[in-house]
């Protein structure tokens, strides 16, 4: 078995139970490559989201259905590899015709009722969600004009992917989750996690303000923790 679906199968495992445990939970998911194995581990274990409503973490401005979207991604690796459908899936709606009130009406739902759990992926500029560096720590959900290499990124999930801005839920909803999952893959992540881990708490690298978070469990891969002290 590859290193990556050792990971995978390993966090799978461990959502599984962690949902059955507590059935009823509200959940917050990424999208993109880091939670990709583990997704797959979900659905091949028989996970189920039947009792769970889920929230997208954010969403790229793309056109309805484009393969790169955040919410084709995710039934596309997670939901339609499912026996059932989640009680609820929420998403952000980009095509609305005022994304400040679709912001504001996401950041209310959030807020309705902290997440139970919020899975995160690290990016290599230290962004979760997509809040880029120079976010402040109580930010709301919003518009957010994507860093170049985050539109770099982007690019390689569909053709004609680069899109200049996206939506994401606010570092505000984000810190209030009852419990944090930051799940991180890959070498290239190493030096951005102990900097996330260890480094002063900041805008530069946005997911510092997880130090402030009272249960946050990290699952890094060998190669992603390689800097990290025991």
């Amino acid at each position: 078995m590859r290193a990556e679906d050792e990971w995978g199968a390993a966090v799978g495992a461990l959502l599984v139970r962690r949902l059955d445990a507590r059935p009823g939970s509200r959940l917050c998911l990424p999208t993109g490559d880091t939670p990709e194995p583990a997704y797959a581990a979900f659905a091949a274990l028989g996970g189920s989201l039947a009792a769970t409503d889920v929230f997208l973490l954010d969403e790229f401005l793309l056109p309805d259905g484009h393969q790169a979207r955040c919410d084709v991604m995710l039934r596309r690796m997670l939901l339609d590899r499912l026996e059932e459908a989640p009680r609820r899936f929420h998403r952000l709606d980009v095509g609305a015709a005022d994304l400040d009130a679709e912001c504001a009406r996401y950041d209310t739902l959030a807020a309705a009722r902290p997440f139970d759990l919020i899975l995160l992926g690290l990016g290599s500029n230290g962004h979760i969600g997509l809040n880029e560096p120079g976010i402040a720590g109580d930010s709301a959900t919003r518009v957010v004009k994507l860093h170049p290499g985050t539109v770099e990124h982007a690019a390689h999930y569909g053709k004609g992917a680069r899109p200049e801005f996206g939506v994401t839920l606010g570092m505000k909803a984000i810190l209030a989750s009852h419990e944090v999952w930051l799940l991180v893959t890959g070498r290239h992540k190493a030096e951005i996690l102990e900097r996330a881990l260890t480094g002063p708490i900041g805008p530069d690298v946005p997911a510092s303000y997880l130090q402030r978070h009272p249960d946050v469990t990290v699952f890094a891969d060998t190669p992603a923790a390689e800097l990290l002290s025991s």
